[in-house]
């Protein structure tokens, strides 16, 4: 009697198997992906695909829980589902390895899909895709050939194969059940030895596939452009910041944030790279006359600095998703009137170079706050990260709104006929930053001595100036914080106090501020959405019984 099912692997050669294909898929998506500078490996693809569809629910909780690390810990899920996957595919191949290569075949479309949610999607684009599939189901194929098969016992009863659940058989072997006629099963192509020493090599060469992929990319990189400028001194120049704008205190944010500290929310899995040569901005729509500046035009215009905070709208109350920058730039203004804004445009869209867009009300160019077309950040050429060659700064507004890196056009046009990217997901069009103060030192939960406690932080609202800070323990009333001195209206402003007779125990540090418009932060706590996060920070402290002497 002939047996229902055949077993063509062991268990732990059909995971090996399925992992191995799946790293052969990855590796050959990578290695494809660095022969174009806009094509994409299925990883990045399917990233951007995601970041694109989830729920704004799912966005908001990636960058609460892990804030800059949100791109980094989607690509790790990504890899991780994919290892997961591809076992799954070997385990299906012990005996329906056509439903395995099948497989293949859904995870290179679902690259493909991931590619064509891309912003600079182009048909060439799913190649890496269709790579990784081909490679995916070659290297199964292969190794399904070479793998070892369990010692098998057929019974001819029911005709059901009898099986070991592990255990790597190199030999034909004759097994006999009591009671029931012997059948010979014949066991894998290769010893253990050659399919271990195969898939080992096979995994090597999809290492150096991925890796390699990623080398080739770096021939498109803009680094070398960057590196090569030296940015022309300011038409004038700001004064170096004064020591009495800093706080001199451990754990308290630094006046200027450090490019390297500062934060960085967009939905570039991977940075534009843009070289300054080969940069344009376009500036079009509802204006007099279409203009195009070059890198080379910008910088010649005469720069200027200002010192400006950056806020984010997904910033939590005492979130992080701030920092404060000294910018070199031109004014938009300037740019705008040379085009000529015609009657009835209301805002002003921005577009990055991979189709990201952000607008905000034409009326902030006019209302006295400060608004830059930035090619520097504290003293170098932007970064990558931030946008180089060129991003936008505006005073006073969320950056989803405003703040395009990498940016290649504005388009004058009115919020009538056009909704930029987060708009279209339900946020506010226009998002101003609110009032806002955040305690940097100490930390929640922290333990602190008895006697005087220094507790210290930031706070700003862009464009008006913070006016008072003021700290209340556990239940007593609002004390006022020292202000460290203002800078601009444009920045943060850092605060302390000393909090005398600090008694052990567990305690409660509320702070609030006041602009100079007379404006108190309010305590009504809202979420980030739909137009940034509203509240009093609080954090406890523990107070530690003084040693014995």
């Amino acid at each position: 009697m002939q047996p229902t099912r055949t077993v063509t692997m062991t268990r732990p050669a059909a995971v090996i198997v399925g992992v191995v294909s799946g790293a052969a898929a990855l590796g050959a998506g990578e290695l494809v992906a660095g022969f174009r500078g806009n094509w994409q490996s299925p990883v990045v693809g399917v990233a951007e695909g995601i970041i694109e569809r989830v729920p704004r629910s799912v966005k908001d909780f990636a960058i609460e829980q892990f804030g800059r690390n949100d791109k980094l810990a989607l690509i790790i899920g990504i890899l991780v589902f994919s290892v997961v996957f591809a076992a799954v595919l070997g385990i299906v191949a012990r005996r329906r390895p056509i439903v395995a290569m099948a497989g293949f075949v859904l995870f290179a479309l679902v690259g493909m899909w991931g590619s064509q949610q891309a912003f600079t999607s182009t048909f060439g684009g799913i190649i890496p895709s269709l790579a990784a599939g081909a490679a995916g189901i070659g290297t199964l194929a292969l190794l399904v050939r070479w793998a070892p098969q369990p010692a098998t016992a057929l019974t001819a009863a029911d005709g059901v194969a009898s099986e070991p659940e592990s255990g790597f058989d190199s030999d034909p072997e004759l097994i006999v059940v009591e009671d029931q006629p012997p059948a010979l099963v014949t066991a894998g192509r290769g010893s253990r030895r050659t399919f271990l020493a195969s898939t080992a090599a096979v995994a090597v060469v999809a290492a150096g596939a991925a890796a390699g992929g990623r080398r080739l990319r770096t021939r498109f990189s803009a680094s070398s452009s960057r590196n090569s400028l030296t940015l022309p001194r300011p038409a004038s120049p700001l004064p170096a910041a004064a020591p009495g704008v800093s706080v001199d205190l451990e754990g308290v944010s630094s006046f200027f944030t450090p490019n390297s500290s500062f934060y960085r929310i967009d939905t570039a899995l991977e940075v534009p790279q843009v070289r300054a040569e080969d940069w344009e901005l376009r500036i079009h729509g509802m204006v007099d006359r279409e203009i195009t500046f070059t890198y080379q035009d910008i910088i010649n215009r005469g720069l200027v600095e200002e010192d400006i905070t950056l806020t984010c709208v997904s910033n939590t109350v005492g979130g992080e998703l701030v920092g404060n920058a000294r910018w070199l730039g031109v004014p938009l203004l300037d740019l705008l009137d040379e085009a000529g804004i015609q009657a009835g445009a209301d805002q002003l869209v921005g577009r990055s170079v991979d189709g990201w867009t952000s607008g905000f009300p034409i009326e902030n160019l006019r209302d006295g706050r400060t608004a830059l077309l930035a090619v520097g950040m504290n003293g170098e050429p932007l970064p990558l990260e931030h946008g180089f060659p060129a991003r936008v700064i505006v005073a006073g507004i969320y950056g989803y709104v405003s703040a395009t890196k990498w940016i290649t056009e504005f388009e004058v046009t009115t919020f009538d006929s056009f909704d930029a990217y987060w708009v279209k997901r339900g946020w506010s069009d226009r998002g101003p930053i609110k009032i806002q103060t955040r305690i940097d030192s100490p930390r929640p939960l922290g333990k602190v001595s008895p006697g005087t406690v220094a507790i210290a932080g930031v706070a700003w609202a862009q464009t008006v100036g913070i006016a008072k800070v003021e700290v209340k323990i556990d239940d007593e009333d609002f004390a006022e914080a020292t202000l460290a001195d203002e800078q601009s209206v444009n920045t943060w402003r850092l605060w302390s106090m000393n909090w005398e007779g600090a008694t052990p125990g567990r305690h409660r540090i509320t702070v609030r501020a006041t602009d100079t418009d007379g404006n108190v932060q309010t305590d009504e706590r809202a979420d980030p959405f739909p137009n940034g996060a509203s509240g009093l920070m609080s954090l406890f402290v523990e107070v530690k019984e003084s040693s014995s002497p």
